[in-house]
């Protein structure tokens, strides 16, 4: 199939090691003094590692590839993990928390119970990664939730996101002012169609941008193919919501 998938310039680089820790799933490692792809479906095509590179070594291309593997990501890392005889650990030391894909427990508790020691509210939060650009669209811990897609500035100017909007749900994070909107449509077209979804909520800002983020959950929807219910929340500047959460359907 055709995707994305980061190639390696050999002749730039100069085998420093700096994307490998940056490589949640273990897809880079160096091999004769140069970083070399382990395999193609270990790597996600999202680019975790282009930042790290100081020679600019890294790129992400669309070409034939193997398809990405979850599973071939999971005995990879279990394989390093006995290579360097560490024990299983939530985020381990060669790859970054804010990319590797976790799943998180969280009990539940009823709706009017904050669930935290002295009366703070609990996270909800189920998963990681959160950003849009760094989440796997086959991620588990989509698969049969409603999804999230929040605006950067939303879960700051409402208090109570965590235990209104969050609670058994899974989340995207995305500022719409910022980025390239055709990898938006095509990142979240990607998750809708794949990801076992059963339906949408858009939490974004007032401001007149972030309408942006509506437009391209409603686009993605109909390029999916599929019949996602969507529904958006609008949370004004004072912190409040500036509009009832009614169902938005796709036509």
């Amino acid at each position: 199939m055709k995707r994305k998938i980061v190639r390696i310039d050999e002749k730039l680089c100069n085998g420093c090691g700096e994307c490998v820790p940056s490589c949640a799933e273990g897809a880079i490692e160096i091999v004769d003094g140069k970083a070399r792809l382990v395999a193609e479906n270990l790597c996600d095509g999202l680019g975790a590692c282009l930042g790290e590179c100081p020679e600019n070594a890294i790129i992400i291309e669309e070409r034939e590839a193997e398809t990405f593997s979850e599973d071939a990501v999971e005995k990879r890392l279990t394989s390093l993990k006995e290579q360097e005889g560490i024990e299983e650990q939530p985020a381990p030391h060669f790859g970054c928390p804010s990319a590797r894909v976790l799943s998180l427990d969280r009990k539940e508790r009823p709706a009017a119970d904050p669930g935290g020691d002295n009366g703070e509210r609990a996270s909800e939060l189920a998963q990681w990664p959160l950003k849009l650009q760094l989440v796997p669209p086959t991620a588990p811990f989509f698969r049969g939730k409603e999804l999230v897609v929040t605006a950067d500035c939303s879960p700051v100017a409402f208090g109570d996101y965590h235990r209104r909007f969050l609670r058994g749900k899974a989340m995207v994070l995305h500022c719409p002012k910022f980025g390239d909107q055709s990898f938006v449509l095509d990142k979240l077209t990607e998750i809708f169609s794949s990801s076992g979804i059963t339906g949408v909520t858009v939490l974004r800002a007032e401001v007149p941008c972030c309408s942006g983020l509506t437009y391209a959950v409603h686009e993605a929807v109909r390029a999916s193919g599929r019949d996602l219910p969507v529904r958006e929340v609008v949370v004004g500047v004072q912190g409040d919501l500036r509009e009832a959460p009614v169902p938005m359907f796709n036509g």
